[in-house]
C-alpha cells in the first residue's frame, strides 16, 4: 500500500469477528482491508463453540464444510454435577441440530477456525503489525495512523478490536473494563491420557459445582484427538498486570478436586499446561456507532464466556452489519448503522445478560432462540 491509500472500509482487528466482517463486506462488493496489531497469525487461544446460528454465516462465506470437517460434533451439551456425575440436563445437538436448527453445532480450536478465516480473505488485504494509535474524522473519511508510521484513509471504520477497543475509546472516552469477579482456567488435554483412565469422556460436558463454579469440557477435533476445558471460578480480585498467568494442576485440584467425580479427577490428572485468565465486563453500550465509526463484538458487548456465544455474537454482528451496508450502500452509512444496531441490540444484550448470569443449559431448556436464528436471512429492523 502507498503511504496514504483511500479504501471503502477499514476493519480494525482481524480476530474472529473482524475476519468475518472483512469476508462478508468484501463479498458485498466493498473494498475492505483489515488491520491487526499482532505481528503474525498464531494458533492462539483455545477451544470454541460454534452454534448453527453462526455455521449459517460460514455457509455464506464458503467455510461451513471445511470447519465442519475440522471440528468435533457433540451429540449433546450435557450438564452434570461435578461431584455425583448426575445429569442436570441433556441438550440435543448432533443430528438434531442439523435437522431442527439447519446447520451443525461444532466445537473447534479457535486457532484452527481463525486460520481458515484468514485464508479465505483475498491476499494483500490483511495487514499484521498494524496497531492503531490515532484516528481523525474528516469530512469524507477517517484518517487512521498506525504505530509503524503507516496512514490509511477509510470512508468507514469497523472496530473489531476487542474489549480494550481503541475505536470505543475514541467514541466514548477512556474507561477501563471492570473485573467481573470471575477467572477462567484454560487447558488443552491430550485424549490419550484421558483414554488411559478407562472412562468414556463425552464430547461436550459442563461440570457444575455450587456458586456456579464449573468446568466446561469438550473435544476440539473431529477425530477426538484433542480435548479442552475452560473453568469459571468466582474470586475476590485480579492482581496481575499480565493478560493471563500460568496456573497448575495443583491449583485445579485445590479448586475442584474435593470429592470430585472420577471423570473430573481424570481430567485434572491429564492436564499438562494450564493458564488462568480474568473475565472483564462492561455495561451495555449507550451507542454502537458514531459518524463513520461502528463497533462489533467485544468492543461493544463483551460477555463472560459461560454461554459459549461471545465469538458467535461478534460474527452475527458482522453478518447483520454487512447486510445493512449492502442494503443502503456506503454513502448512506448512517441509516445502515441504525439498522445494524436496531437489529442486534436486544439479542446481543440478552445473550450478554444470560452469559454473565451463567445459567445457560444448566437445567433442561429449549435453546432454539439462539441456535435456530439465521443472521443471513433474519429480518432487519429499521
Amino acid at each position: 500500500m502507498t503511504d496514504i491509500e483511500t479504501i471503502d472500509i477499514a476493519v480494525i482487528g482481524a480476530g474472529l469477528g473482524g475476519a468475518a466482517a472483512a469476508a462478508l463486506l468484501q463479498q458485498a462488493g466493498f473494498s475492505v482491508h483489515s488491520f491487526e496489531q499482532a505481528p503474525e497469525f498464531t494458533r492462539l487461544g483455545a477451544g470454541i463453540h460454534i452454534g448453527p446460528n453462526v455455521m449459517k454465516i460460514f455457509r455464506a462465506i464458503g467455510l461451513e464444510d471445511r470447519l465442519a470437517a475440522i471440528g468435533s460434533h457433540p451429540s449433546h451439551w450435557f450438564s452434570r454435577d461435578g461431584r455425583t456425575g448426575e445429569y442436570l440436563s441433556r441438550i440435543e445437538l448432533g443430528e438434531f441440530a442439523l435437522r431442527e436448527y439447519g446447520a451443525p453445532y461444532i466445537t473447534i480450536h479457535r486457532g484452527d477456525m481463525h486460520a481458515e478465516q484468514i485464508k479465505a480473505l483475498p491476499a494483500g488485504t490483511v495487514h499484521f503489525g498494524h496497531r492503531l494509535v490515532d484516528l481523525v474524522e474528516r469530512d469524507g473519511d477517517v484518517l487512521l495512523s498506525f504505530d509503524n508510521g503507516k496512514q490509511v484513509a477509510a470512508r468507514l471504520v469497523v472496530g473489531a478490536d476487542g474489549i480494550n477497543s481503541m475505536i470505543r475509546e475514541k467514541m466514548l472516552g477512556v474507561e477501563k473494563p471492570r473485573f467481573s469477579g470471575w477467572i477462567g482456567h484454560r487447558a488443552l488435554v491430550d485424549m490419550r491420557k484421558l483414554r488411559a483412565t478407562g472412562l468414556e469422556y463425552e464430547r461436550c460436558v459442563k461440570w457444575w459445582w455450587e456458586k456456579s463454579r464449573h468446568i466446561m469440557t469438550y473435544a476440539t477435533k473431529n477425530d477426538g484427538s484433542e480435548y479442552y476445558y475452560v473453568t469459571g471460578v468466582p474470586v475476590d480480585g485480579w492482581d496481575h498486570e499480565a493478560g493471563f498467568v500460568d496456573s497448575s494442576r495443583e491449583e485445579m485440584e485445590a479448586i475442584f478436586g474435593d470429592n470430585a467425580h472420577p471423570m473430573v479427577k481424570g481430567l485434572i490428572d491429564a492436564t499438562t499446561e494450564v493458564t488462568k485468565w480474568p473475565f472483564w465486563n462492561r455495561d451495555p453500550m449507550p451507542l454502537w456507532s458514531r459518524g463513520r465509526l461502528v463497533m462489533l463484538g467485544d468492543a461493544c458487548h463483551p460477555m463472560r464466556p459461560h454461554m459459549a456465544q461471545g465469538a458467535c455474537m461478534a460474527i452475527e454482528d458482522a453478518a447483520i452489519l454487512a447486510r445493512a451496508l449492502s442494503l443502503t450502500g456506503a454513502a448512506d452509512y448512517r441509516t445502515a448503522f441504525g439498522i445494524y444496531e436496531h437489529t442486534r441490540r436486544d439479542r446481543a444484550t440478552k445473550v450478554q445478560t444470560i452469559s454473565n448470569a451463567n445459567t445457560w443449559l444448566k437445567q433442561p431448556e429449549d435453546p432454539a432462540w439462539v441456535y435456530a436464528y439465521d443472521p443471513v436471512h433474519a429480518e432487519l429492523q429499521h
